[in-house]
C-alpha cells in the first residue's frame, strides 16, 4: 500500500528490533544517560509504528468489505463513512510523521520576553501569552504558569509557562523566534501605528532521569517576594526563587507556587531542561538547522509578522504561510503555521542529508 512508502514501516520496525536487542544487553544501564536516550528513541518509534499498523488493518478490512457489499446503498454509505474516518487518521499520521525529533513527544516550557517597544511590546507579550493559552485549550493541553514579570504600565515583560501534553514540544518548537506586531496603538492618544516585538523560546520539559546532574556548589539560589495580584500571601514572604547555574550563566526563576520549596522544585525542573537543551546543542550540532540562530528582538529578525493595520495579514517569513484572519490567529488558530513549519523543516533536513 502507499502508506508503507510514506511511513517507511520496514525501516522503523528494524530500528525497533535493533533497539530492543540493545536494551536486552547485560550492561545496558551502566551508562544511564545514554540508556535513557535509547529508551526515548524506542518509545518514539513505537508511537509512530503502532498507529500505522492500526490504520493498515482498518484499510485492509475496508477493502475486503468493499468486495462483499455489492450495490447495497446502505452498506456503501457506511463504507464511505469508514473511508473518510481512515483518511482523517492518515492525515493525522502524516502530521505525526513530521514530529520525528527525540523530544517532540514531550511537554513544552515556553518563555515570552518583550523586546524593543516599551509598553507596546509588553502588551504584545501579553497578547502572545493569551494566543498560546487559547491554542493549548484547543488541543486539550494543560497550561501551568511558572513565572511572570508584569510590565511597568501594562502587559508582561516576561513570562514562563508549561504546556503539558503529548507532542506539545514537537508542535510549539515551531514558534521559537521573534514575533513582530504592527497595529494602531491603544496607548497612543494620536492613534498612530506602532511596531512591537517579542521573542518566544521553547524547550522540552525533561524527565528526572535524563542524566543531567546539578551540583549544589554550581548553583546560587536567591529568594525574593513574589509580585502580582492575589491573596494575602503575595508580597508578604520571600517565596519566589531565582536559581543561577554559575558554570553556564543560565538563570531560571519561579514565583507562582505558594511556598519557597515548591517554587525551588519547579525552577530546578526548568534549569535541568535548559541544561539538557544546551547539552543537545553541543552534542548534535543541529540546533541552527532546526531553529535558526537566536537574534536580537528587533527589526529584521522576526520569524513571523502580525499586521493588524492598515490591512490584516499574519505571515510566517520562514515558510511564507499566511492568513488574513488575524483575529482567528490571536484566538489560538495556529495549526496552519505549525504544520507548514514542520513540513518546511523536514524538507530542509532532507536537502542536507
Amino acid at each position: 500500500m502507499r502508506l508503507g512508502g510514506i511511513f517507511d514501516l520496514a525501516r522503523k520496525e528494524r530500528n525497533i528490533e535493533e533497539l530492543s536487542t540493545k536494551m536486552s544487553q547485560t550492561h545496558f544501564w551502566d551508562k544511564p544517560s545514554e540508556a535513557q536516550i535509547t529508551v526515548s528513541e524506542l518509545k518514539a518509534l513505537k508511537r509512530a509504528v503502532d498507529p500505522w499498523k492500526k490504520v493498515h488493518r482498518e484499510a485492509k478490512d475496508l477493502s475486503e468489505l468493499l468486495d462483499l457489499v455489492g450495490e447495497d446503498e446502505v452498506s456503501l454509505r457506511e463504507l464511505e463513512e469508514s473511508f473518510h474516518k481512515i483518511s482523517r487518521e492518515v492525515d493525522a499520521l502524516e502530521l505525526q510523521r513530521l514530529l520525528s525529533g527525540l523530544l517532540d513527544s514531550h511537554s513544552a516550557i515556553v518563555s515570552i520576553n518583550a523586546g524593543a517597544g516599551g509598553t507596546e511590546s509588553c502588551d504584545w507579550a501579553q497578547m502572545l501569552l493569551r494566543m498560546y493559552v487559547r491554542w493549548a485549550e484547543r488541543h486539550d493541553f494543560a497550561v501551568y504558569l511558572a513565572d511572570v514579570l508584569s510590565g511597568e504600565e501594562a502587559g508582561t515583560k516576561s513570562v514562563t509557562f508549561f504546556v503539558r501534553g503529548a507532542n506539545a514540544y514537537g508542535y510549539l518548537r515551531a514558534e521559537r523566534g521573534v514575533h513582530r506586531l504592527v497595529r494602531i496603538s491603544p496607548f497612543d492618544a494620536n492613534k498612530r501605528r506602532h511596531t512591537s516585538f517579542a521573542s518566544v523560546d521553547v524547550i522540552a520539559e525533561v524527565e528526572e532521569d535524563v542524566g543531567i546532574v546539578v551540583n549544589e556548589k554550581d548553583i546560587r539560589i536567591d529568594t525574593y517576594r513574589a509580585g502580582g495580584a492575589g491573596g494575602q500571601h503575595v508580597n508578604k514572604t520571600s517565596s519566589a526563587v531565582r536559581i543561577t547555574h554559575v558554570p553556564t550563566g543560565v538563570v531560571v526563576q519561579c514565583q507562582n507556587e505558594r511556598s519557597q520549596h515548591q517554587n525551588k522544585q519547579v525552577a530546578m525542573g526548568i534549569l535541568k531542561a535548559r541544561l539538557y537543551e544546551r547539552k543537545r546543542e553541543e552534542e548534535e550540532q543541529k540546533m541552527k538547522t532546526q531553529y535558526g540562530e537566536k537574534k536580537e528582538i528587533a527589526w529584521g529578525s522576526q520569524i513571523r509578522s502580525y499586521v493588524l493595520h492598515p490591512y490584516t495579514l499574519v505571515k510566517d517569513h520562514r515558510t511564507n504561510f499566511e492568513t488574513s484572519n488575524g483575529q482567528a490567529v490571536m484566538d489560538g488558530e495556529l495549526d496552519g503555521f505549525i504544520e507548514a513549519y514542520l513540513k518546511f523543516e523536514t524538507r530542509e533536513r532532507s536537502k542536507e542529508s
